[in-house]
C-alpha cells in the first residue's frame, strides 16, 4: 500500500492565484491522500476559491498571524505519512511528488527530501525577469524551501514545528534545525517547483525586515554552535 502524502497550502489574500496551485496539486502523477488549505484570516475571495473545490479540499482559517503559525495549523491537521507544502502562488511539476516518494522507497533513512526551484515572472514583471535572465537568480537555485519539500510527518516531532515569530525564514530555520540534529536530507537535481515572481511577494513587500529576520537566524545559529545549546523546537 502506497503511503498517505497530505499537502498543506498556507494562504493570505490568495485568490489571485490559489486556483492554479490547487490545480498543480490535483495534476500530480501521485496525487496527494488529503488537501488542506489554512487561511490565515484572508479578507478577498479566498474562501469562495476554496469552495468550488469544497469535496477535494479541507479548510480551516485562522486569525492573521504569519506564515508559520499558517503552516503549523495545517500540521495540527494532517493525517498523512508524508507532508509537503505549497504556497498560494507557486506551481509544482506534475511529477513532484511521484519523484520524491520513490527516492524515499530507495532510501529508508531519509528524513527530509528537498528539490530544485524555477523561478518564472508573472507578465507585468518582463523587464525584471529580461534584467536576471543571466543572473543566478534566474537560473534554477537549490530549494530549501517548504514548497520543495516532501518529509515524513514523523520528523516534526522530532524537530518541533516552524518558529511563529519568523514570517520569512520559517523555512530556513528548520532546516538548520535538521541539518543541526543530523537529519538525513537530499537534494534531488530536478526542479520541482516553480516560484512565481509577482510585485506581491511578501520578501518583496518587506524587503528590509526579511534581511533583519535572516540575519537573526544566522547569528542564533552561530550561539547555538558556540554555546553548544540544543536548537529551538527540538525534542
Amino acid at each position: 500500500m502506497a503511503p498517505s502524502i497530505s499537502c498543506i497550502i498556507p494562504v493570505f489574500n490568495g485568490e489571485r492565484y490559489l486556483n492554479e496551485a490547487l490545480q498543480s496539486i490535483f495534476a500530480q502523477s501521485h496525487p496527494p491522500t488529503e488537501v488542506i488549505v489554512v487561511d490565515d484570516g484572508s479578507i478577498d475571495r479566498t474562501a469562495e476559491v476554496v469552495a468550488c473545490y469544497k469535496k477535494r479540499v479541507r479548510y480551516l482559517r485562522q486569525n492573521n498571524l504569519g506564515p508559520a503559525a499558517t503552516r503549523n495549523l495545517g500540521l495540527r491537521a494532517v493525517r498523512g505519512d508524508f507532508v509537503a507544502f505549497l504556497d498560494q502562488d507557486d506551481l509544482w511539476h506534475p511529477q513532484k511528488l511521484e519523484k520524491q516518494l520513490a527516492l524515499f522507497r530507495a532510501r529508508p533513512e531519509l528524513d527530509i527530501c528537498i528539490a530544485h526551484v524555477q523561478l518564472f515572472w508573472v507578465e507585468e514583471m518582463q523587464q525584471e525577469a529580461s534584467r536576471l535572465q543571466s543572473h543566478k537568480r534566474g537560473r534554477v537555485v537549490p530549494g530549501y524551501t517548504t514548497g520543495s519539500l516532501l518529509t515524513r510527518r514523523s520528523i516534526f516531532d522530532c524537530l518541533g514545528l516552524f518558529d511563529p515569530s519568523l514570517w520569512f525564514g520559517d523555512a530556513t530555520e528548520w532546516f538548520l534545525r535538521a541539518t543541526e540534529l543530523g537529519k538525513v536530507i537530499e537534494l534531488m537535481p530536478d526542479a520541482l517547483l516553480y516560484h512565481r515572481m509577482h510585485p506581491t511577494n511578501l520578501t518583496r513587500r518587506r524587503a528590509e525586515a526579511s534581511k533583519d529576520e535572516f540575519l537573526h537566524i544566522i547569528k542564533g545559529m552561530l550561539d547555538r554552535r558556540r554555546f553548544k545549546v540544543a536548537p529551538l523546537g527540538s525534542v
